[in-house]
């Protein structure tokens, strides 16, 4: 890194910060020193990792905020503002699936619930969107920042069963693409907007469909794992280098691009 103090002091806001994906980077985020926000819906597991946080000599706090809810986000917006004075970087890992926007194996897709598909989308997309429109304009203001999104390995690889959630990543990226563009022609080169794609990480979400209760791989674990060259699951820290590289000033003419981070599995034909 070019300044590897450069997160010093930054605030750093991160929806689904209670997660196992989006809680790696709260904290690495903290031991690079910079002044971390996480939000999300739960208030349990949102308060674990301020404590943690704070408990290992970092800077945290921990609001309760639903992402598709605009006066959450602008009451989140105030909140910090008063205590920290600004918005630096924007780290969007919210994000999730439903039941009836997945194809079992034993259903096709005329078994889509369109209701579940229609919450998945506004979680994925709306829930992505609307935190970049109420943080990003505090960027506006203050002339600066980086927003970083969570993107998937569902977007340019069709994955069986997660109907609802590949086609809500593909449009987040999209967004992601657009917004990019967007703010840098009408505001300048010093907001970037950018995204990670994460490969098959281990977490709550997705435990029981890629490991067996003793830990080996299920068959569909196995089956990303022989489609994966370096041949295993990715470890939550090892999303933290790209995320850091995106949000400082050595990513400084880097906009609207999605880096994977999955072991080689998108680039791997499966032959």
């Amino acid at each position: 890194m070019k300044n590897p103090t450069e997160l010093k002091n930054k605030v750093v806001l991160i929806s689904g910060g209670g997660g196992a994906l989006g809680g790696a980077v709260a904290s690495f985020m903290a031991q690079k020193g910079a002044r971390v926000v996480i939000i999300g819906r739960t208030e349990k597991s949102i308060k674990e990792k301020e404590d943690q946080i704070n408990n290992s000599g970092g800077l945290a706090l921990g609001l309760v905020a639903d992402v598709l809810s605009q006066t959450d986000l602008e009451q989140t917006r105030d909140k910090i503002l008063a205590k920290w004075g600004s918005i630096d970087i924007l780290i969007n890992a919210a994000g999730g699936n439903k039941p009836g926007a997945t194809i079992g194996p034993d259903q096709t897709i005329f078994d889509l619930s369109i209701d579940h598909f229609n919450q998945v989308t506004a979680l994925n997309l709306n829930g992505t969107v609307l935190p970049s429109l109420v943080f990003g304009a505090v960027m506006k203001s203050q002339g600066a920042g980086a927003i970083i999104n969570f993107s998937s390995m569902a977007v340019n690889r069709v994955l069986t069963r997660v109907a609802g959630y590949s086609a809500s990543k593909a449009a987040m990226e999209n967004f992601t693409r657009w917004m990019a563009v967007e703010v840098a022609m009408k505001f300048g080169e010093s907001i970037r907007v950018n995204a990670i794609a994460p490969g098959f990480f281990i977490g709550d979400q997705n435990r029981d469909l890629l490991l067996n209760e003793d830990g080996t791989p299920t068959d569909r674990g196995q089956t990303i794992i022989r489609n994966t060259p370096m041949g295993r699951f990715g470890e939550a820290d090892e999303i933290n280098g790209a995320v850091e590289f995106l949000s400082t000033s050595a990513s400084k003419f880097v906009t609207g691009i999605v880096i994977p981070i999955d072991g080689g599995f998108s680039a791997f034909s499966g032959v």
